[in-house]
């Protein structure tokens, strides 16, 4: 464990990393850390299109754990940045089977939070014989209901940052305002498409933590990749059919699994957290009461930190 249970582990360098060319358009980053040995994990960001952060290495024991991260198409590291052609789940689900094979790996940990919960669901879903058990945190299940939530339902916590939100867009068109963004950030002109993203992304960004926080310095990586990804795939409905990740839960329910989510998420409202555990009895749900959607948030990152140690120990979750 940390030296301090409730801490991350020291951070940690990757002991590998590199580039993966998935199609003619794409190519992805990934790294590798840990113990070369140890038992593999894939790590899947949020977002989509958020990337990689130094700090989501430190969830795991370097020691007992192989852990394999990556940039999805069109985020982080990977290029080209913000692209959404050729970007659909099936096709990220494909590009972790790629990586799988490419570290000769058999069977791993998933550990996903937020859009990378969606993620991790929808590849366990597809290869539940690759899987070893999931972690997940902040559930998101990518329906019509939570899209229309992120965008338009957080006003009733947050007025101030909705007004600002629909401000640049003109009235006649904010009765769609996913289209509306859409339109913009996934155009050409980057006159427009640059304020759209910023926009997007600072809308998001201000609500992640229970508490206030000091703003982060802008990134343009960040709200590039953010705002196009997020919105072209709130628009597609994650590429998935109505309520796919609850009604295939029965494909993974032998695995086990605990569901890390804040009380008080207003991104990726409980709600979510609540009906997965319901449709998958045996998954452990542990709603911290005192925090919002961050992984960072000091119950979210024990209680992530906690499961991964629970899982070395035991190979399961109690």
């Amino acid at each position: 464990m940390p030296a301090n249970p409730t801490s991350l582990f020291p951070p940690i360098l990757p002991t590998r990393q590199g580039m993966l060319e998935v199609d003619e358009l794409h190519t992805i980053y990934w790294e590798e850390v840990g113990n070369p040995e140890g038992v593999p994990v894939v790590f899947l960001h949020g977002g989509p299109g958020a990337g990689l952060s130094p700090q989501h290495r430190r969830f795991f024991d370097p020691q007992h754990y192989r852990v394999i991260l990556f940039d999805q198409r069109g985020a982080g590291k990977s290029t080209p940045l913000g692209e959404w052609r050729n970007n659909t789940t099936q096709l990220l689900i494909e590009d972790i089977e790629k990586l799988r094979v490419r570290f000769g790996i058999d069977k791993w940990l998933v550990f996903g939070g937020s859009w990378g919960s969606t993620l991790a669901l929808a590849y366990g879903e597809a290869h539940p014989e690759r899987c070893l058990g999931f972690i997940l945190r902040g559930i998101f299940l990518c329906t019509a209901s939570e899209v229309d939530w992120f965008l338009n339902g957080v006003r009733w916590f947050y007025p101030e940052l909705y007004d600002e939100f629909v401000a640049p867009i003109p009235e006649a068109e904010r009765g769609n305002l996913l289209k509306a963004y859409s339109e913009r950030m996934l155009g050409t002109d980057p006159e427009v498409y640059w304020p759209a993203a910023r926009a997007w992304s600072r809308y998001e960004g201000r609500r992640v933590f229970l508490l206030p926080q000091e703003e982060e310095p802008a990134s343009d990586t960040l709200d590039l990749g953010v705002g196009r990804l997020e919105s072209h795939y709130m628009a597609n409905l994650g590429f998935f059919s109505d309520d796919q990740l609850v009604k295939n839960v029965g494909r993974i329910a032998h695995l086990p699994a605990v569901i890390v989510q804040g009380r008080y998420d207003v991104i990726c409202p409980p709600l979510s957290a609540y009906r997965l555990h319901q449709a998958w009895p045996e998954s452990r749900l542990r709603m911290i009461p005192d925090a919002g959607h961050g992984a960072l948030e000091a119950g979210i990152s024990k209680a992530l930190v906690a499961a991964t140690e629970q899982f070395k120990r035991m190979g399961r979750f109690d």
